[in-house]
This record gives C-alpha cells, structure tokens and sequence, in this order.
C-alpha cells in the first residue's frame, strides 16, 4: 500500500531499501505472521486457513500446518458438481503481497525489531485497532468542529 501524502515526511529517505530488505532478505520472501509466500497466488477458505503449495499442506492462519483437510483437488471431488470446474466454490484465490509493517503504529520508528513483512490479511488484522481509533478520532473531530460552527 503507497505511503499517504501526509506522511510521506515520517519515512527515511532510504525507506524502499529498508522496506525490501525487510520483506525479501531477512524475511525471505514470506509473511513473518502466517508464511504466505510474496508475489503468488494463494488458494484459501476465507477464515485464515490457506494452502501452502510448497509444502502441500493446508496452514491456518498463523502458519502452522493443519491436517484435516485434503488437498483442494481432493475437495473438488468431494463436491458433487464442482470436479469438473477445478477449485471448489468455497475457495478464493488472492495474490499476495508483502509491505513491511511498523509494529508499534509509529512510522518514524524504523529500527529492525519495529519492522514486519506481513501480507495484505496479517496488515490489515495487525492494525484493526489503530484504524478504528483512527475513524472514531477522525467522527469526534468532525462532530466537534460542527458544533462549534453550526
């Protein structure tokens, strides 16, 4: 995701260097939460559970292997109707891709320890809180600046 304009001053001047050392040097090119691979299509079942290609395992979504459930050929045929379409209706397909996170919320912290490559899923549910309190600072600001000239 593109850095917003306002706080683009926040950034170092090296931050793409940073940021793709982060993602593909010390995390080799995965999550660091879940282990989803960078730059693939990714089969999963919408609850964090995804299918690890390289592997030939399902992972939840926290990475760790997860045995009851066949491969998604497997779950093809188990569906009466789908064998012959492929993937099964209940499985999505998403591209993923790595950004480097800032862990405690502040972009001006840039040390290693602060940094995370997470994927689109792990970003999101990562900063779920600072967005929320971001919205709900964002209404009051607005609510109050309609009472005061209103």
């Amino acid at each position: 995701m593109p850095i917003a304009r306002e706080h683009r001053w926040l950034y170092p001047i090296d931050w793409r260097e940073l940021s793709a050392f982060i993602r593909f040097t010390r995390a080799k090119g995965r999550c660091e939460h879940c282990r989803r691979p960078h730059g693939r299509d990714v089969l999963h079942l919408g609850d964090g559970m995804w299918w690890d290609e390289d592997a030939l395992r399902w992972r939840d979504g926290r990475g760790r292997a997860v045995c009851a459930l066949g491969s998604p050929a497997e779950l093809a045929r188990a569906q009466p109707g789908f064998a012959a379409i492929g993937a099964p209706a209940m499985l999505s397909v998403t591209r993923v891709v790595l950004a480097s996170a800032h862990l405690n919320h502040d972009p001006g912290d840039n040390r290693a320890r602060n940094l995370a490559a997470l994927c689109q899923r792990c970003h999101m549910r990562h900063d779920a809180g600072e967005h929320r309190r971001r919205r709900w600072l964002k209404a009051f600001r607005t609510r109050a600046i309609s009472d005061l000239f209103a």
